[in-house]
């Protein structure tokens, strides 16, 4: 890796980093506490899906699709405006403080959401949550890279991927405990406010990143607490790379606080961090993970399994899935290194959406056939559409009819055999049901189902680890300390625009080109950003973070990462590189 590999940086990587954070109690603790944002990330982005389903019973207006449609957009669009504000207040007051903030947004956002008394006021607090989860999305793991050491700083930051997964798997869970509860939605999104408190206590006591203080001058303060987070003997070490690191970009871009934009994308070292961490940001979202998360139902159904219930349960096992994922990827990152993780996981996540774009191109070219006398059978419940329909239908356009929505009612002996086109209503469904027949509305039936949930799986085991944690990582180290809260407000900022991009735009693409090939573009898209991951990605593992600010200073990044390191490898002096196959950045 250019510009230099910290020494111990080995295969007994993970070992060590466990070793040295139980031994040092205090990084644990900086990590946890400052990971919570992590878990309220994740929590207030999955527990909306469950809790809609009982809004929508409280609040008739939200089966509109335009007021549904805000109650979901509205976090995500507040989560931009976080992000962007986040990135200026991470370099201005500090990363705890941003922390703080976003604790008390999230606090406000949870207690009106629970307390709304009309949709109105429901999205105003969406609003307020989208904000909090904008700030800690790339809040918490800045906190964690400035207060890790090097050596295990790729681990501990993946903690914080890791509570994102186990925030959503309990919004999950939660969902399920108050399906009953009084009230059931509203619980549901007020939790969120205990952890919000919770961290929000935490942060009180524990300080700001010692290296954000230092580059505000209070150099003993930060030498106070890098002695709590280093061994001793690297704790000169440290404050010197800070030292030099800060005295570079102040002769370079004067004392000023002020940012000129244009000047920060001249600079080398920022573009090129530019580069990497936006571009990971961006791809993290346009390779589908919110896609197939969204398909998951449809894919429970294709594998023949209709009931709501199965879906709620798989939804528990896709999350369960994610959040091992975040395990590996804790595992692996200090080992295998940053650019391996993303090459093995983009490779998984282009071999998965293949085999979903394989599954439903054989579903829809396979559906079963609609069955006029199937139909009758249901009397006066027959789709409107298909009852005008001059040609034959198949399970497929049944279930694309739009006036109003219809649903394929299987047959009770074979579920590929003719069936019924029907309303699309409760009534209806237990009409089937009660015929000892299988209901289908958001897929149809296939005997090729399993393999559509193997393709599921595989995407979600391949995209966590690699796809699902590192561009978060990468973006807490790969900046300059000058502008590291700004490059990482717009890298977050890049990824939650990409995200209300894909959530836009996915329905329309599907109705245009169909399921099958929309996963297919996504696999193309994959393939670009396994390419761009190996021209435009640098290996971060193991280097203090003031060493890849040199790194990429330099003229090449390079792509031989393959190879084995032996047991001690000597730091490489900056102005050395590898011998191998590079590649040039401008």
């Amino acid at each position: 890796m250019e510009g230099g590999i910290h020494p111990g940086t080995d295969s007994s990587a993970l070992k060590d980093c466990f070793s040295l954070a139980w031994r040092n109690q205090y990084v644990l603790r900086l990590a946890f506490s400052a990971g919570i944002g992590g878990l309220l990330f994740g929590y207030d982005t999955g527990v909306i899906s469950g809790a809609l389903l009982y809004i929508r019973d409280d609040f008739k207006s939200v089966d509109r699709n335009t007021v549904l449609q805000d109650i979901v957009s509205t976090a995500v669009a507040g989560a931009i405006i976080g992000a962007a504000i986040g990135g200026w207040m991470n370099d201005r007051l500090g990363r705890r403080t941003s922390l703080l903030v976003a604790d008390f947004l999230f606090f406000v956002g949870a207690v009106v959401m629970a307390s709304a008394p009309s949709p109105s006021v429901l999205i105003v607090g969406r609003a307020f949550v989208g904000l909090g989860v904008g700030m800690a999305s790339m809040t918490s793991p800045l906190y964690i890279s400035e207060a890790s050491p090097a050596k295990i700083r790729g681990a501990l930051v993946s903690t914080n991927g890791f509570l994102v997964t186990v925030g959503q798997f309990l919004s999950y869970l939660i969902n399920l405990a108050f399906t009953k509860a009084p009230g059931t939605w509203r619980w549901m999104l007020g939790v969120a406010a205990i952890p919000a408190l919770v961290q929000f206590v935490l942060m009180l006591f524990l300080p700001e990143s010692p290296r954000w203080i230092y580059r505000k001058g209070k150099e003993e303060e930060a030498k106070s607490i890098l002695k709590k987070i280093y061994p001793p003997h690297e704790v000169e070490t440290e404050i010197q790379d800070l030292k030099i690191s800060i005295e570079a970009e102040v002769n370079e871009e004067g004392p000023s606080e002020k940012i000129n934009f244009i000047k920060l994308w001249k600079t080398k070292t920022v573009r090129r961090g530019l580069i990497a961490g936006v571009g990971l940001q961006i791809f993290q979202q346009f390779v589908g993970i919110n896609t197939v998360m969204y398909y998951s139902p449809t894919i429970v159904q294709l594998a023949g399994f209709a009931s709501n219930q199965i879906a709620l349960l798989l939804s528990l096992i896709t999350s369960g899935l994610n959040t091992m994922g975040s395990i590996v990827s804790i595992y692996f990152i200090d080992r295998m290194g940053r650019k391996k993780l993303l090459i093995i996981s983009l490779s998984g996540v282009i071999i998965s959406l293949g085999v979903l774009s394989a599954v439903f191109h054989e579903t829809t070219s396979h559906s079963p056939q609609v069955g006029r006398v199937e139909t009758a059978h249901f009397a006066n419940y027959s789709c409107p559409d298909y009852q005008s329909a001059t040609t034959s239908w198949n399970c497929m356009k049944c279930l694309k009819a739009s006036s109003p929505g219809c649903g394929f009612c299987a047959s009770s002996i074979n579920k590929l055999h003719p069936g019924a086109c029907l309303v699309s209503d409760s009534a209806v469904e237990d009409l089937c049901h009660n015929e000892h027949m299988i209901w289908y509305e958001k897929g149809c039936p296939s005997n090729n189902g399993w393999m559509a949930l193997i393709g599921l799986a595989l995407y979600i085991i391949f995209f966590s680890p690699g796809m699902g944690t590192v561009p978060w990582i990468v973006n807490s180290e790969i900046y300059p300390l000058r502008f590291r809260g700004v490059g990482g407000g717009i890298a977050a900022t890049a990824n939650w625009v990409s995200n209300l991009i894909v959530e836009q735009t996915f329905l329309s693409l599907t109705e245009a080109i169909g399921t099958s090939w929309t996963f297919l573009l996504f696999g193309l898209v994959s393939v670009v950003a396994l390419i761009f991951v190996m021209f435009f990605v640098p290996e971060t593992k193991g280097l203090p973070i003031e060493e890849i600010e040199k790194m990429l200073e330099q003229r090449t990044l390079q792509l031989k990462f393959w190879k084995k390191e032996p047991d001690q490898i000597r730091r490489i002096p900056v102005h050395e590189t590898e011998p191998g196959c590079t590649g040039t950045v401008s």
